[in-house]
């Protein structure tokens, strides 16, 4: 859907959906009104092939959320989704609590699970995207504009010879965001102020501890927010704005925690990803979380 349709449900006005256009890079949303965030889940995991019939070794199924509750109904249609995959065997929980960057936190607390469970072969299913159904889901000003979309991700002790290794992560969390992030104007200022910094800073860390460089990094799979922040960490860091891939941000919108899954997968299709390359994903959440993961594709 063009963001300049969006007024209506929204506090986009007609002024600020031209500066996203023109400066943020933003053109359309996905939004898909008819499909609950249970069918989206669903949809996504019905994608996965390295979930079928394995259903039985699936031990958690987790959803990665931005918020604690994106339906009028706190209740959670998680333990219905896993009857439907047929996931009889899995404990399902949510991960809320890094907003925007808890899909990279459930992968990871996925990874620590099943490293302490010890079973070579057991699985965790995580399911990460929201439907928006506030105005401030559908649109932050000066920020970003809110999409409807959902991604899979089949986690397994040790990475899997078809698949992408983990090799390894960083999280920093500034906590003196995390109550007007959105509406408070000092707070929001001082945020982008140091949005850059902190971002670059999470990002070298995670390749710190994957034993690479940033230099060893083949492309930077983001968080579709916007391409003006993004530009801002390539001008801090020297990175040519080429090694980000921003295809996605024109035409999906922020689709909270799924982001850095749909841009892995998109790269994948249009064949940007290379057996053996390295991969920094990144997200931030608001409140304020910065989050990035390196795999190995």
């Amino acid at each position: 859907m063009p963001i300049s349709e969006l007024r209506e449900e929204s506090p986009l006005d007609a002024g600020m959906a031209r500066r996203f256009q023109r400066f943020y890079g933003l053109a359309s949303v996905c939004r898909d009104p008819e499909r609950t965030e249970a069918e989206l889940l669903l949809a996504a995991a019905a994608k996965l092939d390295g979930l079928r019939g394995q259903e039985e070794r699936v031990r958690y199924l987790v959803q990665a959320r931005t918020f604690v509750s994106s339906r009028p109904d706190p209740t959670s249609a998680l333990r219905d989704i896993g009857r439907e995959l047929g996931l009889s065997n899995a404990t399902a929980f949510s991960v809320a609590g890094q907003a925007c960057a808890s899909g990279l936190q459930a992968v990871d607390i996925c990874g620590r699970l099943l490293a302490a469970d010890g079973d070579p072969d057991a699985l965790a299913l995580v399911l990460t995207g929201e439907k928006t159904f506030t105005p401030i889901a559908r649109c932050v000003p000066r920020s970003n504009v809110g999409g409807e979309a959902a991604a899979a991700v089949l986690v397994r002790r040790g990475g899997a010879a078809d698949g992408d290794r983990v090799l390894g992560r960083a999280v920093r969390t500034h906590g003196e965001f995390h109550a007007e992030a959105i509406t408070g104007e000092a707070s929001s200022a001082e945020f982008n102020k140091l949005y850059p910094e902190a971002l670059g800073e999470v990002m070298l860390a995670a390749c710190a501890d994957s034993g690479v460089t940033l230099d060893d990094i083949d492309l930077i799979i983001p968080h579709s927010v916007n391409t003006i922040s993004w530009k801002a960490v390539a001008d801090r860091f020297g990175l040519p704005v080429e090694r980000i891939f921003l295809d996605n941000i024109p035409v999906t919108g922020h689709c909270f925690a799924a982001d850095p899954f749909i841009n892995y997968g998109t790269a994948g299709q249009l064949g940007r990803l290379r057996p053996g390359a390295r991969y920094l994903l990144t997200a931030v959440g608001l409140g304020a979380t910065y989050s990035a993961m390196v795999v190995e594709h």
